[in-house]
């Protein structure tokens, strides 16, 4: 059975936390990758950004429901979601928009583990870290991949 180091990508496309808005729709048009590990210039792990991130980003602003009774507002949906979603169309970089809590596995961690990841949690793409340092990531084709023994041939996502 294979190990994420064995179908992982080690040729990783990244951007840091704060590449441009702009630089990252960029480059998700020039590599057509559409998920990508956000690392420290020392390498760690920062966040994950995907296009869909950037969509969401650019949607229209959702202004919750609130009732007023004498002095007191009250919210009928969540403030922090309303929070969250004007820092979101504010963001001006990759920091601010990208996904903070990630979903990692290590080289060691077997690939049908990698793949339970995926489905439980998901994601499309699983950043593979050694000793807190991004070394590579697995992407669900590299899953498929392992399945009929073929090696993996870039970042998939």
């Amino acid at each position: 059975m294979p190990y994420a180091r064995d179908i992982m990508n080690a040729d990783v496309i990244s951007v840091e936390p704060q590449t441009s808005i702009q630089d990252f729709g960029a480059l998700l048009e020039k590599t057509g990758v559409s998920v990508m590990p956000v690392v420290n210039p020392d390498n760690t792990l920062f966040g994950i950004i995907s296009s869909t991130d950037l969509v969401e980003s650019d949607r229209p602003l959702h202004i919750p429901t609130v009732v007023s009774i004498f002095d007191w507002v009250l919210y009928l949906e969540s403030e922090k979601n309303f929070t969250d979603q004007v820092k979101k169309i504010c963001a001006r970089t990759v920091g601010e928009v990208c996904t903070r809590k990630v979903i990692t596995c290590t080289p060691d961690t077997h690939a049908s583990e990698v793949a339970e990841l995926m489905v439980k949690h998901k994601v499309h793409l699983i950043p593979v870290l050694e000793a807190g340092k991004l070394v590579g990531v697995v992407g669900r084709l590299d899953i498929v991949r392992s399945m009929s023994g073929k090696p993996s041939a870039g970042v998939d996502a």
